[in-house]
């Protein structure tokens, strides 16, 4: 049995996380799991983010079933996401967004998956204030870290037979630092001559992902417009209660719902545990459970087909735990 340590978050992560341990569990997923409570409540608690226990877990585990914390807006700790990354060199984030026949959107064929580096750009945080009235945010982009995250999506593309991957950037204004990304990123292209290779502006590619999404195979892209890219893929495909997440570096591995912590409805039994579960699919796929990965997400597809058993988000008025057994019942 491999050992998984999981986090279970804020708000709606713990409801979320119960449901999708019992999914798992239920799908003879071979894991043993360490579970830790973590974020604002156990900084208010302990005075940390997350106890010693569970980073020694994770160092040992090496893969993290991590649910949604809250993030204090403009005071407070630092993102946990960002401290995680950052300590563990998870330079790629991957968020698949793929939607549903059975899933009202007016995208019905969108197939995207979004590579953004993890560990720089604006979205480190780091900033200074040069008087009371001015604020200077570093913007940091080395070639480094821009040709792994590259990397990453062009052997991604490939191992899974993707045609085209599109190098989101603003280089026309940031031409120094958005410069050395595509620049680095039309080098790599030239290894892998059988994919695609396209760039895109960023404020272009967001006019043209919510007039023709379908157009899109691949992105890959600095961190910040990765940040805000992937939760619009979320939105064309349902909502971020759908959209799974992993971060990947050399050792270590972490997977997580991307959406919010959701307090205005924590404890109201009506969370989706959707996206949390694609992310644990995710992990399963990683660790070689590619069997296992397919049959929970072919229940899920079940329900959804054959029931109108859904969560308030998905237009249904079930609660978290009767969705869950609905899908457990289709594993059985």
């Amino acid at each position: 049995m491999k050992s998984i340590t999981v986090f279970k978050g804020d708000g709606i992560g713990p409801e979320i996380t119960a449901a999708v341990l019992q999914i798992l569990k239920a799908a003879h997923a071979p894991y043993d799991y360490e579970e830790f409570e973590v974020g604002e409540k156990e900084y208010k608690k302990n005075g940390a983010l997350i106890p010693e226990a569970a980073f020694r877990s994770f160092e040992k585990t090496k893969l993290l079933l991590k649910a949604p914390i809250t993030t204090p807006i403009g005071k407070g700790f630092r993102s946990l996401n960002v401290t995680l990354r950052k300590k563990y060199a998870l330079y790629a984030n991957i968020r698949p967004a793929r939607s549903s026949a059975v899933i009202p959107t007016p995208f019905p064929d969108v197939d995207i998956v979004t590579f953004r580096e993890n560990t720089e750009d604006l979205y480190i945080g780091v900033e200074y204030a040069m008087d009371a009235d001015t604020i200077h945010a570093v913007k940091l982009i080395t070639r480094k870290a821009s040709e792994k995250i590259i990397r990453a999506a062009f052997t991604y593309a490939q191992k899974h037979h993707r045609k085209k991957l599109t190098c989101v950037h603003k280089a026309n204004i940031l031409k120094q630092s958005d410069g050395l990304f595509l620049h680095t990123f039309y080098q790599i292209a030239e290894e892998y001559p059988h994919i695609i290779a396209e760039d895109k502006i960023i404020d272009n590619l967001c006019m043209q992902l919510v007039m023709h999404p379908a157009q899109f195979d691949m992105l890959v892209m600095p961190n910040l417009y990765g940040d805000i890219v992937s939760d619009l893929t979320g939105g064309l495909i349902g909502g971020l209660g759908l959209l799974p997440s992993m971060n990947i570096g050399t050792t270590y591995a972490m997977f997580e719902a991307v959406h919010g912590s959701a307090p205005d409805i924590a404890g109201k039994h009506i969370a989706n545990p959707t996206a949390l579960l694609f992310s644990a699919c995710l992990l399963l796929e990683h660790t070689g459970e590619q069997e296992i990965s397919q049959r929970i997400k072919k229940a899920v597809q079940t329900v959804w087909e054959t029931t109108n058993i859904r969560t308030p988000d998905l237009g249904g008025t079930a609660t978290t735990e009767e969705y869950t057994q609905a899908v457990i019942r289709q594993l059985q």
